[in-house]
C-alpha cells in the first residue's frame, strides 16, 4: 500500500508497522498486566493496513476481536540510533488507528508464552485513518483519542498519559530497527478496549 506523506507530498510505501503494548497504565490495568520498564515493541505484516471507509474482516478463526485505537506517528526521514531531540523531525505525519486484536488467540498465546503475531496480524487488522502533517500536529503529547462504536463512546483519553511519548518510541525503535519513510509506530492503545 502507498501512502501520501502531507507536507511533501511524496507517495511511500508503506513499511514496518512497530506496534507498542501497555503504553497507558490504565490500559495495562484493565489488562491485568504490569506497567512496563521499557518500551513493549510487537510487530504487524503491511498487509494488516487499510485505509479509512474500507472494512476490517473478522477472521473466522477468533470468535472475540476488540478495537484498540491508538495515535499513530508516520516516519517521513528514516535512521538509525534517533536521539530523543531528534525524533520529532522524523516523523512526517499523524493518524488515528486502530490495533485489531482477535483477544481470543492472543490469551492463549499469552498462556502458551507465543507471541501475539497470529492475534494482532490478520489482514485488515491496522486501519489508518487520514495522515495530518506533524507541523499542523503540534505537540502530539497533548491530543485526544477517541473511539466511538455506534455513536457510543468506548474508548477516550489524552496522548497525555503515554508512559513512552512519541519521541521516546521513535528513538528506542530507532535503536533496534534501521527506519525507513513509510513506517507506521502504533504508539499503544488507552483503556476501554473491548469487542467490535
Amino acid at each position: 500500500m502507498k501512502i501520501t506523506l502531507p507536507a511533501s507530498n511524496r507517495t511511500v510505501s508503506v513499511g514496518k508497522l512497530l506496534c507498542i503494548g501497555r503504553n497507558y497504565a490504565e490500559h495495562a490495568d484493565e489488562m491485568g498486566s504490569d506497567v512496563p520498564d521499557e518500551p513493549m515493541v510487537f510487530l504487524k505484516p503491511a498487509s494488516a493496513v487499510i485505509r479509512t471507509g474500507e472494512a476490517v474482516r473478522l477472521p473466522s478463526q477468533s470468535q472475540d476481536v476488540h478495537h484498540e485505537v491508538e495515535l499513530v506517528a508516520v516516519i517521513g526521514q528514516g535512521g538509525r540510533n534517533i536521539s530523543r531531540a531528534d525524533a520529532p523531525d522524523h516523523v512526517a505525519a499523524y493518524a488515528v488507528g486502530l490495533d485489531m486484536t482477535a483477544r481470543d488467540i492472543q490469551s492463549k498465546a499469552k498462556e502458551n508464552r507465543h507471541p501475539w503475531s497470529v492475534a494482532k496480524g490478520f489482514d485488515t487488522f491496522a486501519p489508518l485513518g487520514p495522515l495530518t502533517d506533524a507541523d499542523a500536529v503540534g505537540d502530539s503529547r497533548n491530543l485526544t483519542l477517541q473511539l466511538r462504536v455506534n455513536g457510543d463512546t468506548r474508548q477516550k483519553a489524552s496522548t497525555q498519559h503515554m508512559i513512552f511519548p512519541v519521541a521516546e518510541l521513535v528513538h528506542y525503535c530507532s535503536q533496534i530497527f534501521t527506519l525507513a519513510p513509510g513506517d507506521l509506530l502504533y504508539t499503544g492503545t488507552p483503556s476501554g478496549v473491548g469487542p467490535v
